[in-house]
């Protein structure tokens, strides 16, 4: 059915029902494909809906759902994971298909750990303990700033067995971070102090892993400590659901030390025997490889190398990849300790040379059939992921609100460039900078991000778009510095993550238009008026409270009643002597100028303006 639009372009509508369904980041002309309507009608339409966009600029879900609902249709934007698949499909890659065939293949695999707590209540210690090997002392601050994973083996009832531990950061800036850590994890180890107790991060952490679903083996450390009562942290932890054995509960408690290295065997064997009785871990090994990106990072010597967690199938050299936007050949796999490996089965960390670019923590990734569909692949997810950001970006704004738009300087904006050297990082930080709450007048706009040295194209960037460029663990390339101190260009760095936040959220504050508060100062009442040809009215006052100040501002108070607001006290005497103030009790003589409206038993309030300082 045609229905005729302004100008009497004809646009087929809808009934209401008819679901048309949209990538992110979709254009007019991708709806108008979909409708078989002239994308030019549908500019036309939306700026009747008070939006303007041109027929090939990426839109949001808001304004095609309004777009729809004029035009007749249920507008469906598709999830990021179904639009994955969908892709995927087109290349005849269907993983729910491999799902189903894996059943008559499976054989098990060893459970992967994520550990999480408070910060400083000593997970990289108690990692430290398991793996024999230091990374606490290359730590800034003692926080752990990478995400790393490592694989140990335990000799279980007679059998050697593994264990895959994920090491996510402590800080509370990295919860996105450990939520996605305890997404491909199968058992959570929640280290708590003894002599310390439950903690904000501790329940965060907690929640994350009872939200995915898994299992929590707790590790009470410290109980080496004066003051340590593992008792009190077993009651704590009850309210929270997590009930010990030796209470009657389901989960097991270990009492640890990591700086003593006391009962760390008892850990592995939690979690070795969590996982026999909770879980039934298994898992293909013979076929392609998929998996998830756990960190990544650009090597000097190396280029992109990205640790990767094997959860089905194995991972060969020589096998062509893609993770997210990243694609390449296997050249090298190497294990935690740095020797090269020649296969990975499943549940296996290992660092995989040879991808184009650097992949995001987080990402998927899978073995394409060859080198042309890895790279296609990784094309496509880049060209949908660069319009959902183009639509995320842009902002609405409506016709009444254009005039008005351009002529305030309202909205200050403050642009940054993030740069790491680790993917997982500059993520975490991205995401805690973006939460960030200072009110509607001050926007925070990450305009670019990336892993590496702070490069020319950065500076350049920052100096079109008046951006802070903000640099985590990395320091600019060769004459790099010399460029942005020529520019003007502000280049931050930091090697401790919440020190970024804390001074992004300053600046942020510091944008802000200052907000002043009135601080009386004092009050006086007017006793005789006295008129002079030369100076207008004098009021001759008892100073009742605080006191008066020569130039302080001044209102005129009558029966309760606010007669005059933006008065100031012009001229202050003591006998005919002048004076700077007056002090309660005392007796003064007051000029307002040159307002002259004054009586006897009027009230003179003196006040300053102060500006506030912002929470």
């Amino acid at each position: 059915m045609q229905a005729p639009m302004a100008g009497g372009v004809q646009i087929p509508r809808g009934n209401g029902r008819t679901v048309v369904r949209l990538r992110r980041g979709a254009s007019l002309t991708d709806f108008s494909e979909k409708i078989n309507a002239n994308p030019a009608s549908l500019v036309t339409v939306l700026f009747h809906l008070g939006e303007m966009a041109t027929a090939t600029q990426s839109l949001d879900e808001d304004t095609f759902r309004m777009l729809g609902s004029e035009l007749g249709y249920d507008i469906q934007v598709v999830s990021p994971e179904d639009e994955d698949r969908e892709l995927l499909e087109s290349f005849d890659i269907d993983l729910a298909g491999e799902l189903a065939q894996d059943e008559d293949h499976m054989a098990s695999r060893p459970p992967v750990v994520t550990v999480m707590g408070h910060v400083d209540h000593g997970k990289t210690k108690l990692l430290d303990a398991i793996r024999h090997a230091n990374v606490v002392a290359g730590e800034a601050g003692g926080i752990t700033q990478h995400i790393g994973a490592y694989q140990v083996h335990y000799e279980f009832e007679g059998i050697d067995r593994a264990i895959t531990f994920i090491d996510t950061p402590g800080h509370e800036a990295f919860t996105a971070m450990r939520a996605r850590g305890a997404k491909v994890t199968d058992i959570a180890v929640l280290v708590v102090a003894a002599d310390d107790g439950v903690m904000p991060q501790t329940i965060e952490a907690l929640n994350h892993a009872q939200a995915a679903g898994v299992p929590v083996v707790v590790a009470v450390n410290k109980v080496d400590k004066e003051g340590a009562d593992p008792s009190k942290i077993r009651q704590q932890l009850t309210e929270y659901n997590l009930v010990a054995e030796e209470y009657g509960g389901e989960t097991m408690f270990v009492d640890v030390s990591a700086k003593q290295r006391i009962n760390i065997e008892g850990v592995l064997e939690a979690i070795l025997l969590t996982a026999d009785a909770a879980l039934e871990l298994q898992a293909n090994p013979n076929k392609n490889a998929r998996g998830v990106a756990i960190e990544a990072n650009l090597d000097k010597g190396r280029g992109p190398v990205a640790t990767v967690l094997v959860e089905a199938g194995t991972l060969e050299v020589g096998d062509a990849i893609v993770a997210g936007t990243a694609y390449g050949r296997v050249r090298a796999l190497l294990d935690e300790n740095g020797d090269t490996l020649h296969t990975a089965p499943p549940s296996r960390p290992v660092q995989v040379l040879g991808l184009t670019s650097v992949p995001r923590a987080g990402d998927s990734f899978l073995v394409a059939p060859d080198d042309r569909t890895a790279r296609q692949i990784a094309e496509k997810r880049a060209a949908v992921e660069r319009a959902a950001v183009l639509a995320k970006r842009r902002k609405r704004i409506s016709l009444e609100d254009f005039t008005k738009a351009l002529e305030q300087g309202k909205v200050q904006t403050l642009n940054l460039i993030l740069k790491g050297d680790v993917a997982g990082s500059v993520e975490a930080l991205e995401d805690a900078l973006l939460q960030i709450d200072v009110g509607d007048e001050v926007e925070l706009q990450i305009i670019d991000r990336g892993v590496g040295a702070i490069t020319m194209n950065n500076v350049n960037l920052a100096v079109a778009s008046n951006a802070i460029i903000v640099g985590f663990n990395v320091r600019p390339a060769e004459k790099v510095g010399d460029l942005a101190e020529r520019e003007g260009v502000d280049i931050r760095h930091y090697s401790v993550i919440y020190q970024a936040i804390d001074e992004v959220e300053a600046a942020l504050k510091g944008m802000l238009k200052p907000e002043y508060e009135e601080i009386q100062l004092g009050s006086a009442q007017i006793r005789e008026v006295y008129r002079s040809s030369k100076f207008g009215n004098i009021a001759g006052c008892l100073v009742r409270s605080g006191e008066i100040r020569r130039n302080a501002k001044a209102r005129l108070v009558r029966d309760g009643n606010v007669v005059s607001e933006s008065l100031n006290i012009e001229s202050l005497r003591r006998f005919k002597e002048d004076a700077t103030e007056v002090r309660e009790g005392y007796e003064c003589g007051i000029g307002l100028g040159s307002f002259n409206d004054i009586r006897v038993d009027d009230i003179i309030e003196t006040f300053e303006m102060q500006e506030k300082q912002r929470g």
